[in-house]
């Protein structure tokens, strides 16, 4: 395979500390967007990029080049993403409006089929006329915000036309080319594979940054922090101390505007697969041995491949998939999922899954993980209960009492993020009673400031070449090596065939069942 050069700085600490607090500023480079005109780049990209910009994290050299197929030009593309961030970021929109003419002046336009030879030779140009104009040192950080079937052509003619290669003879500039690569990673483990291969052919894994945005949750980075840099938890952090760990990754809304994707991917493949095992992860690694990306995600790669995978007898017995009908969501009237404008009346797809998952190594041994994941369910929540083991029943039975609860650390991703610690305790009263509260803590009232978007974060990790929140090709791969036996037996009717629940609900009774089924005490935690 060609050599394509190293990656240029890594600041191996730059994920989880500064010294002095301060948000790392990206190098001077050109960011260019493929898909510039579709839904992603629109909600997200542009109104990161433009905060980013307002917070000075962007150098003043970087240029975003917007590339896509339709006929605009740059006047017409800084319109429409002007429109972009007043529609979908309201806040930053009202609070730096005024920014935005000198933030539009970093945006050119690029007009080009994606496996278009030429498209990308002029690309190369273009680029190379902003290293001399500008000053971007040849540093390019490539976006991938283009249908996944387009993902082999983009990753072939950016090789092709040499734009993959770090092009700087001088080793001093340390300049850099990297790649950001939208999920869903692969339909399936062959698939994922399959794009692994292609994508190496271009560039190095250190590269590659596959992204996940739950990873760029200040929540999801601070179970890293919560776990290791307080003493308190890491010695009950295992089998003896934890009954069982749930993940809950809930929406309100049904399919919107993306049934055409959504039916052909379903929610284990759009949610479980991703998300849910990313936080899994976190939860359940071992402590790194640094701070360095490849020695985070070496932990995390370690639980994925402890995760049990599933025959096809305990796949019935451990999972479940569903379909919401129609209901109430959020006090309307929804229609049910097969009768979603874009989705096929005799559609298969689920749009829940609950599922027991048991990671078998040493520390989790016995621990069962609950996840589940779905659409048109009561809240909009994404969260994790660590529920610790009940305490011995001998004193309070001896008082004629029993039933204490038992402690819960939850993890709030979405929304109001933050954690809290249920305890029991006394109310006031002569009566000797057991009732839990909470202990809270939430990001807005104890810090006072603005979360980053997870899109914020991500983009200024990978300028700055901190891959720690990215997933690695062995992980992606071993992410589909837990989910595809599921996804092939799922085929089959008759192992498990897919169940209905009203919109607005929490899921079918099953999943109550199957979480009580494990132990006649545990029940899913909905606040």
């Amino acid at each position: 395979m060609a050599d394509f050069g190293n990656d240029g700085v890594i600041n191996e600490y730059a994920a989880f500390e500064d010294g002095n607090g301060a948000d790392p500023a990206a190098p001077p480079c050109n960011i260019i967007i493929f898909g510039a005109t579709g839904d992603l780049t629109n909600r997200k990209l542009i109104p990161a990029l433009f905060s980013l910009h307002c917070q000075g994290s962007l150098a003043p050299q970087a240029r975003i080049v917007a590339f896509a197929r339709r006929d605009l030009t740059d006047d017409l593309i800084r319109e429409k993403m002007r429109k972009s961030v007043e529609d979908f970021a309201k806040d930053l929109w009202r609070d730096e409006a005024k920014r935005w003419p000198e933030f539009a002046q970093r945006i050119v336009y690029h007009r080009s089929d994606y496996d278009s030879p030429d498209g990308y030779n002029e690309l190369k140009n273009r680029l190379d006329a902003f290293d001399t104009e500008f000053g971007t040192n040849g540093n390019r950080l490539y976006y991938l915000a283009t249908p996944p079937q387009t993902y082999s052509q983009v990753v072939f003619q950016l090789r092709k036309a040499r734009l993959n290669e770090q092009l700087s003879p001088d080793a001093s500039k340390r300049n850099f080319s990297r790649i950001i690569i939208e999920k869903p990673f692969g339909q399936d483990l062959a698939s994922a594979r399959a794009l692994n291969a292609e994508v190496r052919n271009s560039f190095r894994e250190a590269q590659v940054y596959r992204i996940d945005h739950y990873l760029g949750k200040e929540t999801v980075q601070n179970i890293f922090v919560f776990r290791f840099a307080n003493a308190v938890f890491e010695p009950i952090w295992n089998q003896n101390f934890i009954d069982s760990v749930q993940i809950t990754v809930a929406e309100t809304v049904g399919v919107e505007s993306r049934a055409g994707y959504f039916d052909q991917a379903g929610e284990l493949r759009d949610m479980v697969q991703s998300h849910a095992l990313q936080i899994l992860t976190l939860v359940a690694m071992e402590p790194p041995v640094s701070l360095e990306a490849n020695a985070i995600r070496d932990e995390k790669v370690k639980v994925l491949r402890s995760l049990r995978q599933m025959k096809a007898a305990e796949i019935a017995a451990r999972t479940i998939r569903a379909q919401y009908v129609a209901g109430l969501a959020e006090g309307k009237a929804v229609p049910g999922y097969l009768q979603e404008n874009g989705v096929s009346p005799q559609s298969l797809t689920e749009t829940y899954v609950a599922m027991r998952c048991s990671v078998e190594n040493w520390r989790w041994a016995g621990v069962p993980f609950f996840i589940r994941a779905g659409k048109r369910l009561p809240k909009r929540v994404t969260e994790i209960n660590i529920v610790f083991k009940n305490i011995p029943e001998i004193l309070l039975a001896r008082m004629s009492y029993k039933g204490v609860e038992p402690n819960v650390l939850t993890v709030r991703i979405q929304p109001d993020e933050g954690i809290s610690m249920r305890l029991g305790t006394k109310p006031p009263g002569l009566k000797m009673r057991v009732v839990p509260v909470d202990l809270d803590f939430t990001y807005g009232a104890s810090f006072g400031q603005r979360m980053h978007d997870a899109y914020e974060r991500l983009l200024l990790d990978a300028m700055n070449g901190d891959a720690s929140l990215f997933t690695r090709d062995d992980e992606v791969e071993a992410e589909w090596a837990f989910a595809t036996p599921i996804i092939e037996a799922w085929r089959d009717p008759e192992v498990s065939p897919i169940q209905t629940y009203m919109a607005g609900s929490w899921g079918p009774e099953s999943a109550s069942l199957l979480i009580r089924d494990s132990n006649p005490r545990r029940r899913w935690l909905d606040r």
